[in-house]
């Protein structure tokens, strides 16, 4: 992933590409790896860093969908049951199993809860990761033991699967590059080529890093920028009606000591009828999620007052220490694409949760919708349409078993440097090569300084926020440390790509002011149409 090499391929005025894939989140990093498997020339363009947006912003789970399941989306939680045994199969260093409680108060809970998750169970067949089951009162606050245990009658523990998503996106990019692609963030599609025909044959284009212009030609051009797809379809139609409906969900960040162990906590009914989820992340607890309809697309959503306050009294109800404002170590949010119906809902429960492919009048493809643990099948099912609509040569689709950049079932979970996977090795011998390297980032993380000199040369991280907050997790788990490490990072940057003391300076003020957002962001005004 050598950005200055990759992107010499933009000079070519002669080579027009098969696949020209806009946007580097979940949706477009697997259409593009994909698209190169199977041997098409593919390029990704990302306006910003990959994952930068919603793909670095999840709960962390890769799931067939409890709530999905109660809301009698069978046929979604059956898809994604078998993306998630795929993704364990294809990505064993980032996925890993997890257990799940849910803390029952009432026997009639404990019959519905443990029916509802039987059938889940049944429903991943041979994807299964083990078989749900009943918990006494004791196993239960052994498991658990910041949950309140008055009236407490027992648990409900059953498995599904935890994971990175920015280093999955990584190594997704990886193995894109590894097939032949040319992906590269930091590149911003400003409108879109036509024929003489009105046919949609490529992109004009600005390196955000340079500010030289680029006009690419591909025979098809996919949109896969979850919530800004609508800003590339105005390109091609002015006033065209939006296909994405923005629906926020935030995450608060809390010490450990709020749920020690390895043992996920699943709330199963909040006060409007959702669920919320606490789980071990990284030495912290990851609270969430929300659920607020939005009515714009931003690239750095804030949380709500009033969902950081409804995350905390959630979880205060049922843990025996009530976490406070005071508590919270970082603090994010992320828009979902959910595809709507009319465009003009009123309620998440109007919108899908599903995907849909859309196909312009002058042969753009649009994909929208879906969640992390389908990217495959959705890249699949985009894929197939694009082949049929450009009438490009037919090549089967290979992802089901393809292992992805690192992928290894044999990682040691003790060793810091595990999430690489087979990379792992390679940055371990850059730390005996150089035992400066091995030297901590910060004395509350196992992050060490190779970490970031690798992120630069090898994964394409071009600035402080692409390697605090998506190479490595720092912003996301306590952003306090994440502004200490800035200037340490910022100096190692700086070395690596040639840059001036006036622009690791820069780099510095730059994350802080945006650090200071994952900290305590407030609203503005209230929103009526909060849902949790």
């Amino acid at each position: 992933m050598d950005r200055p090499k990759l992107i010499k391929q933009l000079t070519d005025q002669n080579l027009t590409w098969d696949i020209l894939v806009i946007g580097g989140g979940a949706t477009g990093l697997g259409i593009a790896m994909d698209a190169a498997i199977r041997g098409y020339k593919t390029i990704l363009l990302e306006q910003s860093d990959f994952a930068k947006g919603t793909s670095s912003r999840s709960t962390k789970l890769i799931h067939g969908g409890v709530r999905y399941l109660a809301q009698g989306h069978v046929k979604l939680v059956l898809e994604a049951l078998k993306e998630r045994g795929l993704l364990l199969q294809n990505a064993g260093h980032v996925v890993k199993k997890k257990t799940f409680i849910i803390p029952v108060y009432t026997w009639w809970k404990t019959i519905y809860y443990l029916a509802g998750l039987k059938l889940y169970d049944l429903l991943a067949g041979k994807w299964s990761f083990g078989a749900s089951g009943f918990l006494s009162k004791t196993e239960t606050l052994s498991a658990l033991p910041t949950i309140k245990a008055k009236g407490l009658k027992g648990g409900i523990r059953y498995y599904d699967s935890q994971f990175d998503d920015s280093r999955l996106a990584i190594n997704l990019a990886r193995t894109a590059v590894e097939n032949g692609a040319c992906v590269l963030n930091y590149i911003q599609v400003t409108d879109l080529l036509k024929d003489a025909n009105g046919k949609i044959n490529g992109v004009t284009a600005l390196d955000l890093e340079n500010n030289k212009m680029f006009q690419i030609k591909a025979t098809a051009v996919i949109n896969a920028t979850g919530v800004f797809v609508d800003s590339i379809l105005r390109m091609e139609q002015h006033g065209a009606k939006p296909l994405v409906q923005p629906s926020q969900g935030a995450h608060v960040v809390l010490s450990a000591s709020f749920l020690p162990g390895n043992q996920a906590l699943l709330i199963p009914e909040t006060k409007d009828n959702r669920v919320l989820f606490a789980v071990p992340w990284y030495g912290h607890v990851l609270a969430g999620t929300t659920d607020v309809l939005r009515k714009k697309a931003e690239l750095e959503p804030k949380a709500l007052e009033q969902e950081i306050t409804f995350i905390l009294d959630t979880a205060g109800d049922y843990l025996t220490t009530k976490p406070t404002r005071e508590d919270i170590r970082a603090v994010f949010a992320g828009l979902r694409p959910l595809a709507a119906h009319q465009g003009n809902a009123q309620s998440t429960k109007d919108i899908s949760r599903n995907y849909k492919i859309v196909v312009s009048s002058a042969g753009l493809i649009t994909v929208t919708g879906g969640k992390w643990t389908i990217f495959r099948k959705m890249a699949e099912d985009t894929l197939a349409v694009t082949i049929k609509t450009h009438q490009l040569t037919a090549s089967p689709c290979r992802t089901e078993h393809y292992p992805v950049h690192g992928n290894t079932l044999a990682s040691d979970s003790d060793d810091p440097l595990s999430i690489y996977g087979t990379d792992a090795v390679v940055i371990k011998q850059l730390i005996l090569t150089q035992p400066e390297l091995s030297e901590k980032l910060h004395p509350a993380f196992n992050y060490c300084l190779a970490e970031v000199v690798w992120a630069v040369r090898h994964e394409m991280a071009r600035t402080v926020e692409d390697v605090l907050a998506r190479r490595l997790r720092m912003l996301f788990l306590d952003a306090r440390a994440a502004i200490e490490t800035a200037p340490v990072v910022a100096r190692i940057l700086a070395s690596e790509l040639a840059r001036d003391q006036a622009w690791e300076l820069q780099q510095i003020s730059a994350f802080e002011r945006l650090a200071m957002g994952y900290l305590a962001p407030l609203a503005t005004k209230k929103e009526s149409n909060f849902q949790a």
